[in-house]
Order: structure tokens, then sequence, then C-alpha cells
């Protein structure tokens, strides 16, 4: 919690634009991911249909978010790329860090923001220019207006998220559990009014249906399959039957939801709770805002929501990981999280790029490595979770009255 000497700021600026201008160097394009966004801009700005390249997975309002992009020349885009996206990564990390009250000075903060340039999924993040940031960067913010019980304006974030590439629709589920009508509607509402008007003037807006979802249940073609690291795609290489694959990922996910409900509607930590104070006192409580287990309770919910689902869906890639690791890397700070467990970072091990694992050297078998950090990360935290016992707490703020249930609206 204690600022951190200036050199190592500097220092930690210095790896992320030595990162950033590497990718600018080396790839000579504006991200391999983020072209295929780009494409179907430009193929819409021509009269054509952007569903007609069955690699844009993303829903018609993406179409429009990329259009500025299909209209900057290629010498602006190649820098303007990694740096945009390396640079909403770094805001999500801050931004997770308010939600703990964490400075941005702090030694926490500028140790992650620096060790961002040796974690992989972070380089083939920047790299391929992919719209996961946006996610990484979406996140921490609604969970911080969540925080301080602004339910809607995060709604209408997670709805903006969606529209733009569709990672954070588990997090319905966490407005089901904290029974925001409102702010579900919002996140669900944002993305289909920005979807329809790009649908409508679009050709072909029904290729979506009939070319792009059953490329994408599928697992996409042979080029990203070996890169997937979902338990779906990982099992069946190592010998599994595809229906047992497919049965045991489901399940998996299925745990992961339930340890989710459990953890929302229980208290890790809660003998502070049920005194009425925080865990921590000082900066940790103040007026409008959650005390310090109210909030570690938010982000693990939705920290396990989030890795549940990558369990199962097709495909799963390693830069996924870094929508949650910023939120639980932020609670840290907090005694007993899961971040000063060791296993949480035995499970980071696999994503240091300087390591060679032996049999796992070609880049088609990188999505084990993957596999095994999201895999590691979800069943570590499920474990947590799952162990979360249901409590009543008094309600936060003036005096104390009946208790609540944990999951109630008076909890946040």
């Amino acid at each position: 919690m204690r600022p951190a000497s200036w050199q190592a700021r500097v220092t930690a600026v210095v790896l992320l634009l030595a990162s950033v201008f590497e990718v600018y160097r080396r790839s000579g394009t504006d991200g391999s991911d983020n072209a295929f966004v780009v494409k179907a801009a430009s193929t819409f700005l021509h009269g054509g249909s952007p569903y007609s390249d069955r690699r844009f997975l993303y829903l018609p309002s993406s179409v429009l978010a990329a259009v500025p992009e299909a209209l900057l020349p290629h010498w602006m885009l190649r820098p303007l790329v990694p740096t945009l996206t390396a640079g909403l990564v770094v805001a999500g990390w801050f931004l997770a860090l308010r939600i703990f009250d964490v400075p941005w000075r702090s030694r926490l903060a500028t140790l992650v923001a620096g060790g961002l340039a040796f974690f992989a999924p972070f380089r083939s993040l920047v790299a391929l220019g992919n719209w996961t940031a946006a996610s990484a960067a979406a996140l921490p913010l609604a969970l911080l207006l969540m925080s301080r019980s602004r339910w809607s304006a995060a709604g209408v974030v997670i709805g903006a998220a969606v529209a733009v590439k569709p990672m954070l629709v588990p997090l319905a589920l966490l407005f089901l559990f904290a029974r925001r009508p409102r702010a579900l509607a919002l996140a669900v509402g944002v993305p289909v009014a920005l979807s329809l008007p790009a649908a409508l003037v679009m050709p072909n807006p029904t290729f979506f249906f009939t070319r792009t979802l059953p490329f994408l249940l599928h697992g996409q073609d042979a080029f990203a399959r070996p890169f997937d690291a979902s338990l779906v795609a990982v099992l069946p290489r190592i010998g599994v039957p595809v229906d047992v694959a497919a049965a045991l990922a489901a399940g998996a996910a299925a745990a992961g939801v339930w340890c989710a409900w459990r953890r929302w509607n229980g208290a890790v930590g809660a003998g502070a709770l049920e005194r009425g104070r925080p865990e921590v006192p000082g900066w940790w409580s103040g007026a409008g805002r959650a005390c310090v287990a109210e909030r570690l309770r938010l982000v693990e919910t939705a920290a396990m929501l989030m890795l549940a689902t990558f369990l199962v869906s097709r495909p799963a890639f390693d830069h996924y990981s870094l929508v949650v690791l910023p939120v639980l890397l932020a609670s840290a700070v907090v005694p007993g999280s899961v971040p000063r467990q060791a296993w949480f970072w035995i499970a980071l091990v696999p994503q240091v790029p300087v390591i060679d694992w032996p049999f796992l050297l070609p880049d088609t078998r990188r999505a084990f490595k993957d596999a095994a950090m999201l895999g590691g990360l979800a069943a570590l935290l499920a474990w947590r979770c799952g162990r979360a016992r249901r409590v009543l707490v008094p309600e936060q703020g003036g005096a104390a009255g009946p208790p609540r249930p944990a999951g109630s609206r008076a909890a946040l």
C-alpha cells in the first residue's frame, strides 16, 4: 500500500512501452484479430455484408464501433492499435485498484503494471489487437460502480462492452443474484439498441445466425482450434471422447455457477460483518460504499462467473484471463483473498514466456498451458466460493436494524 519510488514507476512505464514498441516493430500489421473487425467495417462501408467473412464473430454493433478504424490509414493504425490495447488493460488494472481504494502510486499498482510485460497473455493480446481489451477495462469499471451502489450505471457499462464484444454476457447472472432488474434491462437493452440499427442498414444480417453462430459454436476452424483452451477442445486432444469432454466441461461450468451463487449468498470473514463494522478500519469504508467484505464478495462472484464460462465456451484463449485477473489481483490487499494463496501464483507460472516447457514448445500446444491456468484459477476460486457460508448481516450505514440476508439488496 505504500507509495512506490519514482524509479519503480518509471521502470514500469518503460517496460510497457517496450512491449508495445516491440509489437509495432515486429508485427508490421495492426493486429490480426483487430484486422478482421476493421475488414468487416470496411466491407460494410462499401455496401457488403460484414458477416460474409466467417471470422467476424461479433454483434452488428461492433461494426459501427470499428468504422472509425476503417477510415484511418494503415500507418496510423499500426502504432495506435497496440497502444490502445495495452492502455485499456492498464486502465482496467487501475480501475480494479479503485474498487479497494488502493492508490495508483502504490507498490502493488506499480509491480503489476510492470509485470504485465512479462505475462504471455498480455503480450499476446497486444500483438493480436484483440477487442478483449475492452472487456478487460469494462469489468473493473462496472464492479467499481456496483461497489458504489450505482447498479444502473454498471448495467450501461456492461451493455456497452457486450455491444463491442459479447464477452461479459455471464454477468447477467450477477444482476439476477443481486435482484437488480433495471440494471439487467440496461445491460441487455444497450447492445440490442445499438445492434438493431446496424443490422437494418447492412445487407444480409441473417448471416450472423446462419454462418457466424454455427462457425463459433463449432470452435471456429482448424486454424484457431489448436489455440482453444476450453475443456471441450483440450480434453479430446489427450484422448478423452468428445461427448465425455463436453459433459465434463458443462458439469464444471455448472459447478462454477453454483459456487458463484453460493459466494454471493454467503460471506467469507463474516464475523466482522456480524459485528456491524468492516474488517479493516479507516479508508476501507465510507459514505455510499460497501465495506471490504462486500467488495470482495462482489469481485469474487463476478470472477467465478467469468471463469466458469471460459471452461465451456468455444473458444477460450489465454488473453481471456486479463478480464478477471486485474480485479482478483487488486483484492490482494484484503487478508484471506485468493491472491494471498501460493496456488494462485502457481497457476500463473506457465504463462511466464521465458520458460520452455517440455513437450509444449510448438505454439499449437500452447492451449494446454492456457487450460492449466484457466482451470487452476477456476478451481481455486471455486474452492473459496464453495466454502462461503450463508450469514445474516446488519444493514451497513446508520443505526443497526433487523438482520438482512447477505444476498439481499441491503447488503450493497
